[in-house]
C-alpha cells in the first residue's frame, strides 16, 4: 500500500471529527463539506464524501432532511444527540493525543 493509500486510512477518522464538529454547529451538505474538508487539505471527491455522510448516519450521529434551496432539494445533515456526544468524548481522546504526538515539541 502506498503512503498515499496510507494516509488516507490515517485520516478517515480525522474527516468525520470534522464533519461532526460542523455538523454540531450547523446543517453542512455534502459540496459544502468537500468545500470546507479541502481548505484543510484534504482532497474528497463526492464518491468518498456520500458515502461518509451516510454511514454517519447509519450509526445514529447524524440526521439528514431534504430541503429546497435555489430551487433545488439538497439533504443536509445535523449531528443527533448521540453525535454530539461522541464528538464532546473523541474530542478529549484528540487532546490527550495531540499531547504525546507534541510533547518533545512544546
Amino acid at each position: 500500500m502506498s503512503a498515499l493509500n496510507h494516509g488516507v486510512e490515517l485520516y478517515s477518522g480525522l474527516i468525520r471529527l470534522h464533519v461532526l464538529h460542523h455538523a454540531c454547529r450547523e446543517p453542512v451538505f455534502g459540496l459544502g463539506m468537500i468545500e470546507e474538508l479541502g481548505r484543510h487539505g484534504y482532497r474528497l471527491s463526492p464518491g468518498t464524501l456520500y458515502p461518509l455522510l451516510n454511514e454517519l448516519e447509519k450509526k445514529g450521529l447524524l440526521r439528514s432532511s431534504r430541503r429546497l434551496v435555489e430551487g433545488r432539494f439538497r439533504r443536509v445533515y445535523r449531528a443527533t444527540p448521540a453525535g454530539r456526544k461522541a464528538l464532546y468524548s473523541a474530542k478529549h481522546r484528540v487532546k490527550e493525543l495531540f499531547g504525546e504526538l507534541f510533547e518533545d515539541e512544546l
